[in-house]
């Protein structure tokens, strides 16, 4: 027997009466329209965050195939424990199965499921499963895209009580719409390994963002983060991070809170069993510290006052003040910039706008000179220097935004026969102040980095690579890279890991952990960092106008933005609260908070923030 069937077997509780949704027999397929994108804000997506949804348990009378449905439908409740999905379940497999191992997403409209009747005896049966897969979410909580084929097995035994699962795979199988509904992405953070480079400027850290999709509707969602971050970074990020936590590091599973209380007066804190506090050195405590401050601020409202990390029996360990926790935060190597900048068409010269401001003034130094003939550029996060290519894509230069005096010689010259075409691609700078710049010349491509901006080039390897990187954002942070890679007719987003120089060897760069983040049949046009988990990309689909829309570094994707189409470069700050910039038809467009695109002046192209 084969049939599609919808989930409808939940009892709804919120602030109106209850009310029953009737259990359909199999004739509706199951809601899969809409893609994965992130939720701000705390809300949860399609959901009204106040209701509260509890499953049905079995009957005796349902035959195997609607026991597999009732069990898939009751792990889309409220509740955490999964206490209703497991009386579906033999008592063996309810003890076996690891509901938090993971999660399939599939987005198949009509997801298949095949009662074959077989297992040689009336009292054994095999239901399986069948759909098209989006993503999978490990055991880390980490999201990513996974397309193909998905199928799943289930064993339903037939006991005194009815039909129950005896055997099934670990995790959970949620189409699109419920993941949707049921999880939302956080961001937790560690600090960024920075190898040999670590003591340079003062030995600053600064902590990474490391995306995660955890549970809505939590009683305390601050618990389901913190215990997120004390798993540690996910495997794509582990390469290039590191908590203070210790391994192995858990909470103290005392009082209602679970080891996770933030009070009226926004002091967080968090305790840890003794065993993770023995092993806790005050150094490492201060960065655990920074790490829960970050955490917790991206998931509250208000502003935090501290992070205290506790012993079981609630005595202090450290803790950090919100004046502190900016010692870590990713200012710390970003800064903090009130302008954004692009090249305006007469003399293709550097100009800044301030703020929200849509009227653009020349920058001080060289680079706003009147015929500085820049094809590109960017700033250095202090905004003190800036780098621009020049003479039609074939010399890099570097210099001061102060003074009256030219530029300088190049510190890189590409050796392209068409440099217009084939040179150098836009610099980026990261938040140690290192310059990076692709050569795009056919004979010799390569990604190169200067050490403050100058002296001798290091080529950088991007194992995995298949195509040519076209134009580059490196994060503040220093061990992430956006590259808009050509890959013959098709341009995508890909990101990888810094993995930085050891003290032996300071200058063995790579970039690794390849990943593409821009969606199939998309050709992205130009990328650019709009916060710690996001990135803001203008490109086309097949047969579709140019759109702008936000990309998770772990490649989910929240909706497109409106407005204006046919973008040919996009610009964003790390910091969210800074307008968004595009440039269209030979003008430079800003995106202030809570109003429409507002055209800037004069006339220009190539707008971008500090990095």
């Amino acid at each position: 027997m084969r049939a599609t069937w919808s989930r409808g077997r939940l009892l709804r509780l919120s602030a109106v009466p209850v009310c029953a949704v009737l259990l359909l027999a199999g004739c509706a397929s199951m809601p899969s329209s809409g893609e994965v994108r992130k939720v701000g804000d705390g809300q949860r997506a399609d959901a009204d965050p106040q209701v509260r949804f509890f499953p049905l348990g079995p009957t005796a009378d349902e035959d195997p195939a609607e026991i597999v449905n009732g069990f898939l439908q009751a792990t889309t409740g409220s509740e955490t424990d999964f206490a209703t999905a497991k009386k579906f379940l033999t008592k063996d497999s309810a003890a076996k199965w690891k509901p938090l191992a993971g999660i399939t997403v599939y987005s198949s409209n009509d997801f298949q499921v095949a009662d074959d009747g077989s297992a040689g005896a009336k009292n054994a049966r095999m239901v399986d499963l069948s759909a098209d897969k989006a993503a999978v979410v490990d055991h880390k909580h980490a999201y990513e895209p996974n397309q193909g084929e998905f199928q799943a097995s289930f064993e339903v035994v037939k006991q005194k009580d009815g039909w129950r699962i005896e055997r099934l795979p670990d995790g959970l199988i949620l189409s699109e719409t419920e993941f949707q509904q049921l999880y939302q992405s956080a961001n937790v953070y560690y600090f960024a390994k920075l190898g040999a480079d670590a003591d340079r400027d003062g030995g600053k850290q600064t902590l990474v963002a490391d995306p995660v999709y955890l549970r809505s509707q939590e009683t305390n969602p601050l618990f389901s983060a913190v215990s997120a971050l004390l798993d540690g970074p996910t495997n794509w990020l582990a390469p290039v991070a590191f908590s203070g936590a210790p391994t192995g590091a858990r909470l103290a599973d005392t009082g209602p809170d679970g080891g996770v209380s933030l009070d009226d007066s926004q002091h967080l804190r968090v305790r840890l069993d003794n065993h993770s506090t023995d092993r806790l050195p005050r150094q490492r405590c201060v960065q655990l510290a920074a790490q829960l401050f970050a955490t917790a601020q991206a998931q509250a409202s208000a502003k935090l006052a501290s992070a205290e990390v506790e012993r079981a029996d609630g005595a202090p360990v450290c803790s950090l003040s919100s004046a502190q926790a900016l010692s870590y935060g990713p200012e710390n190597l970003a800064g903090v910039s009130s302008q954004s900048y692009y090249l305006g068409a007469d003399g293709h010269r550097l100009l800044t706008l301030a703020g929200d401001s849509t009227a653009g003034t020349p920058a001080p130094g060289p680079f706003g000179a009147a015929k500085a003939e820049l094809n590109s550029v960017a700033v250095r996060f202090d905004e003190e220097e800036a780098a621009g290519v020049r003479a039609g894509g074939r010399d890099l230069v570097v210099g001061p935004l102060a003074g009256n005096g030219p530029f300088g010689p190049p510190v890189l010259k590409s050796t392209a026969v068409d440099a217009k075409k084939n040179g150098l691609s836009a610099p980026s700078w990261d938040g140690l102040g290192d310059l990076w710049v692709a050569d795009r010349n056919p004979a010799d491509p390569k990604l190169l980095m200067l050490r403050n901006g100058k002296g001798t080039p290091i080529s950088v390897p991007v194992p995995g690579l298949d195509g040519r990187v076209e134009s580059l954002r490196v994060a503040s942070d220093g061990v992430r890279i956006a590259l808009v890679v050509q890959q013959g007719s098709s341009v995508t987003l890909q990101l990888g890991r810094i993995q930085r120089g050891t003290a032996q060897h300071p200058d063995a760069f790579s970039v690794t952990g390849l990943r593409t983040l821009s969606p199939a049949g998309e050709n992205v046009a130009s990328a650019s960092w709009a916060g710690g988990s996001e990135l803001v990309v203008a490109g086309t689909e097949s047969g579709e106008v140019q759109q702008i829309q936000y990309l998770n570094t772990d490649g989910s994707m929240p909706p497109a933005l409106q407005g204006i189409n046919e973008a040919t470069a996009v610009a964003a700050s790390e910091d969210q609260s800074k307008p968004l910039l595009m440039s269209y038809n030979g003008y430079v467009y800003l995106l202030p908070a809570d109003a429409n695109w507002q055209r800037v002046s004069p006339q220009g192209a190539g707008p971008v923030y500090p990095g």
